[in-house]
């Protein structure tokens, strides 16, 4: 006979997390859908030990900015995250800058509002902000390095700047964003999945999860529990298609074959 499993273990499970992340107990459940965030987000999701907490608050405020979520929610993941020291202030700034790119502007304009209004709620000053570049430049310089940082971040070539979006992805793209030193590349690795998940484009999906562990940065059961999290932010729709995606990289990385291979 198999065990049974107690609700009211579960529940106290959840709301003990969400007391952790949030900083405060939680108000007794009211309605079916606040019963499912403490009983199934929190108390079996977010409690999973595949991933780490920084991840998963990563993961939250990148879907919560992309998929449009309340202002008032994206700025109580952004809180969360502050308070917890799981992601800095200077981090956060990051993140608004590096979601502008996957999800465009007004994405970061959503996180970077939150940042700050969290912030000041936590009395917290103002993070360093070093310039994107504060010096003159050589062009060919910039493209080379953008290749360089290219490679180390998708490990595979990228295409010549013909065009000026192909000579964007070169010269800002990674020629300046995804090298700076505000936020490591597994970090950025989390937010950029989130981007391409929703951008529902084949190609930026297959190679960036591809890359994700041909990288070094996630192993392939660290994107299996992304795909859960994901889901409970964007639905299970739109994770089953990145399921698919995450089982057809994994068995590609094992067997030495590009994301295209």
């Amino acid at each position: 006979m198999s065990k049974l499993l107690d609700p009211k273990e579960r529940s106290a499970r959840g709301a003990a997390l969400q007391a952790k992340v949030y900083g405060e107990a939680p108000a007794a459940p009211q309605t079916p859908w606040e019963e499912s965030v403490r009983d199934f987000i929190y108390a079996e999701v977010w409690s999973r030990p595949g991933l780490d907490l920084r991840a998963r608050f990563l993961i939250g405020i990148a879907g919560a900015a992309l998929c449009r979520y309340p202002e008032s929610t994206i700025e109580g993941v952004v809180t969360a995250a502050l308070r917890t020291g799981k992601v800095s202030l200077a981090e956060l700034r990051e993140a608004a800058l590096h979601l502008a790119v996957y999800g465009g502007w007004g994405t970061g304009d959503l996180i970077d509002k939150a940042a700050t209004r969290a912030a000041a709620a936590l009395g917290l000053p103002p993070a360093p902000r070093p310039p994107i570049r504060a010096e003159a430049w050589d062009p060919d310089e910039r493209t080379a390095h953008g290749g360089e940082e290219f490679v180390k971040a998708m490990t595979f070539p990228g295409s010549p700047s013909i065009t000026p979006y192909l000579e964007a992805i070169n010269n800002f793209v990674f020629g300046e964003m995804w090298g700076r030193e505000g936020l490591d590349q597994r970090s950025r690795r989390w937010l950029t999945l989130v981007g391409v998940a929703e951008s529902c484009a084949v190609i930026p999906i297959g190679s960036h999860f591809h890359a994700a562990m041909a990288s070094g940065n996630c192993t392939g059961a660290e994107l299996q529990e992304f795909v859960l999290q994901y889901g409970t932010i964007a639905g299970w729709p739109k994770a089953s298609v990145i399921q698919g995606v995450v089982f057809e990289m994994i068995k590609k990385v094992e067997a030495g074959l590009p994301w295209n291979g």
